[in-house]
This record gives C-alpha cells, structure tokens and sequence, in this order.
C-alpha cells in the first residue's frame, strides 16, 4: 500500500528484487551518468511503470528488452508498456544524467549530496531516487550490485562486499554486490580520499566477531582513536540483541562536520564532530551500530513503523552505557521520562505522522517504552524476546502489529496494559522501575 507519510514516493504496484546500477561520476563537475538495471514483477495488471527518479533526465528505456515511451515529472519517472499480467516478471533498463542534488523537503536535504571533496548519500526516507531510478519504499528491499567509475584519487564506499576494483586511465570502477536485501534508502555511495583500514582491539577487550573497517582522511588518527570502542559495543549488543546481521561493518569519517551521523547496510557515516571523547559522541556511535539490527536488518514496513528503528536504536545507548559501567537504563529513563513529561505530548509513537517522525520524542518515547516493556517482562523474558525477534524477521520488513503479536507470544500473556498507553496514546503513561 502507499505510505502516506511520504506522498507519491514508491509504489505499491511493483517488487523490484534485484538493482543493478552502474554509474559514471565526474567529481568535479558534479556530472552523474548512470545505467539501471532492475529485474522484479508487477503486482497487478498494468500498461504503465512508475518508478521514483528526482532531477535526473533519463535518455533511454526498455521493459523486457523493448524500447518503451517515458516521461518524467514531479519524481516520478513514467514507463508506457505493453500490457502486462498481475505478477509477471519485468527487467527494466533505464540510462540517465544530470548533476544530483538532494531533494529538498519536509525533512531538510536528502539524497546525493556533493562535499567541498567528495560525494555523501543519505538516502532515509526519500533520497534514493536523486541517484538512481527505484521503487523507493521501505517495505520493497532488494539485493544491489552497484559499480562508480570515478577518478582514482578517490576511494568509494557503497553496500556490501567490494568484489571487484579496476583502473582505467586515471580513473577506477569500484565493483560492490550485496546479496543481502536492504531498503533503497539504506543504498549509499561515499566518495572521498580516504584512507581504509581495521579498527584496532582495545587492550583487555576481545575483538569483534566480525571486522570492524575504518574509512577516513583528515581525521583518520581521531578516529583510530576513538572508534575501538567498538569493538566491545559490538560484543555487548549481540549478547543483548542476538547474532550480527551482516559480515562485517564499516564507519566512513567525512572531513566535513554533519548535522547528524547516518546508517546505511552495513556502514555508518560519521562527521569529525562526532569523534570527541564525552557520552553525546560515544551514545551517537552506538546508536549507529544499533541501527544494524533494527532499522537496516530489520526494516519498517511503513513509515509509521519508524519507532522500531530510532526506539531501539535510543535504547540501546542507554544500554551501552549500563554495559560499560556508567548510568544505568533505570536512571536514563527517569531522565528523559521527566524531560518528556514537560513537553508537549501530541505524538502517538505507534504513527507519529510524516513531519514529525524524526521527532527526538519518537526516539526517547519509543526507548521508554522498551525499558518499560523490560521491566513489565523482566530481563530474561525480554532479552530472550529481542533475540528471537531479531533472529525471526533477520533481513526482512517489520511492523508495530508484528512486534505486539511477537512480545505477546514470548510473555505469553496479554501484555495491552503497558503497550496501548505508550504506542497508541498521547498522554505519558506512569514509568515503571526496577525493583532494587
């Protein structure tokens, strides 16, 4: 179905499974060329494909090896096809151009955007389609091959394994495939000169199970400095959250400071504003990796659903800093329950509404909820719960209705008391503690 939160963005007519994306990208000039590849179906009978495309001008296009008519207009990119039957396979090829720009909107800037040396993409919610030509919902995840040629004084950073890495006269083509499905605004291409290599292990920690990379130039030795801590975040949560999605994880530091940090599968993009040594940097690194597990593997079916993502990623800091040995859950919770207890509460958490689903209540609502689900269940039953939830819906869509059937079967008793008043009303319920 539409997601109303985001108007006239994807399409519920189409499942695009697999992207395959080649790009030309001249840094200088900011000049993008592309070649999209995507295989999937459409999901009812139709003479027309609509796919997500914002300020590129597209040159060519084909459906099932046929040249089809095609017009572009407000984001979206219109495909004239032959009539087509409900769930028949379509491979739609579509070469375009232009200088990308963010998208510009409710949520500030999002998408392609060009640094003073170097490319971001912060692609969450609507910014995918400033690069490629997609199905941009967060329910339609797919697998991605994605190749930059772009000059060789640059490394690129893109979902995935780096399986291939070719020069050509001065320039490279960086080859990334992920064959584990991620949400189009998750794809991400970092363009910089960077320097990569492992996150050293902290003395007395043990390392990550699984690698832990390093992208970055000015700040490289900050970030050396800083980001071992890793090492012992990731072993805290997959104690507390179950088995690492992915195969390994990266963090891309730009020269540029950044408003926020960004999550992308399986890489985070950090500013140098975000490698200093007190709580606010160290809760925003482990809110990035959090991201791994809810938000990236586990991804929201509709946008309504974000407090799945950005709940759990809150509550996780306040985790983190009762696994390394500062302020407890408890003690984080009273904190930000008083704070949100003299504001304005006008936010039902489970549906938000489009404008305000970035709102920091809907992150620190959503993690009390959670810690007050915790102590409703007490520890062993909602550890074992989140385990199993990240276990059972690994790499696939979640929603609100989802996880209530889910926490019900691990309680195995109607849990209502505590869930309605935090997710489906605007008044703040009483906080529950620990009993000491």
């Amino acid at each position: 179905m539409p997601d109303s939160y985001t108007p006239g963005v994807g399409t519920p007519d189409l499942h695009i499974d697999h992207y395959d994306i080649d790009l030309d990208y001249r840094i200088g000039p900011n000049r993008l060329s592309g070649r999209a590849r995507l295989t999937g179906r459409v999901l009812t009978e139709t003479t027309a494909i609509l796919l997500d495309l914002t300020g590129m001008r597209v040159t060519k296009a084909s459906v099932n090896g046929r040249k089809v008519r095609f017009a572009a207009r407000a984001g979206k990119l219109r495909l004239t096809t032959e009539p087509l039957a409900r769930n028949q396979p379509v491979r739609i090829d579509i070469a375009y151009a232009g200088n990308p720009q963010p998208a510009i909107g409710t949520w500030g800037d999002i998408g392609w955007e060009e640094l003073e040396d170097g490319v971001l993409v912060a692609g969450q919610p609507i910014g995918a389609s400033t690069w490629f030509p997609c199905n941009d919902h967060p329910s339609n995840k797919a697998t991605f091959r994605i190749t930059v040629l772009t000059e060789s004084e640059y490394t690129v950073v893109s979902n995935g394994d780096l399986v291939e890495k070719v020069r050509r006269a001065g320039r490279t083509a960086w080859t990334f495939q992920s064959g584990t499905p991620l949400a189009t605004y998750l794809a991400t291409v970092q363009i910089g000169r960077y320097r990569q290599g492992p996150i050293a292990v902290p003395l007395n920690s043990a390392p990550s199970p699984v690698p832990l990379g390093l992208f970055a130039a000015e700040h490289w030795n900050r970030a050396a400095l800083r980001l071992p801590v890793q090492h012992d975040m990731m072993n805290a949560f997959i104690e507390l959250f179950g088995p690492y999605p992915f195969d390994r994880y990266d963090v891309v530091v730009t020269n540029e400071e950044l408003e926020i940090p960004l999550e992308s599968q399986p890489l985070s993009v950090l500013g140098p504003n975000h490698l200093g040594p007190e709580w606010e940097s160290e809760r925003l690194i482990a809110h990035e990796l959090a991201h791994q597990w809810f938000g990236n593997s586990l991804t929201p079916r509709q946008w309504s659903d974000i407090w799945l993502n950005e709940g759990f990623a809150c509550y996780a800091e306040w985790l983190w800093s009762e696994a390394s040995g500062r302020m407890s859950a408890d003690e984080w919770a009273l904190r930000w329950y008083e704070s949100l207890a003299v504001s304005p509460q006008d936010i039902v958490l489970a549906d938000p509404g489009g404008p305000g689903m970035f709102d920091d209540r809907v992150y620190k609502r959503g993690a009390l909820f959670l810690h007050a689900l915790r102590v409703n269940l007490g520890d062993a039953v909602f550890f074992d719960g989140v385990r199993e939830w990240t276990t059972r819906y690994r790499h696939s869509s979640v929603d609100t209705a989802e996880f209530i059937a889910h926490f019900t079967r691990i309680a195995g008793r109607s849990i209502a008391e505590v869930v309605d008043p935090w997710l489906f009303r605007t008044a703040l319920p009483q906080l529950p503690h620990h009993e000491v």
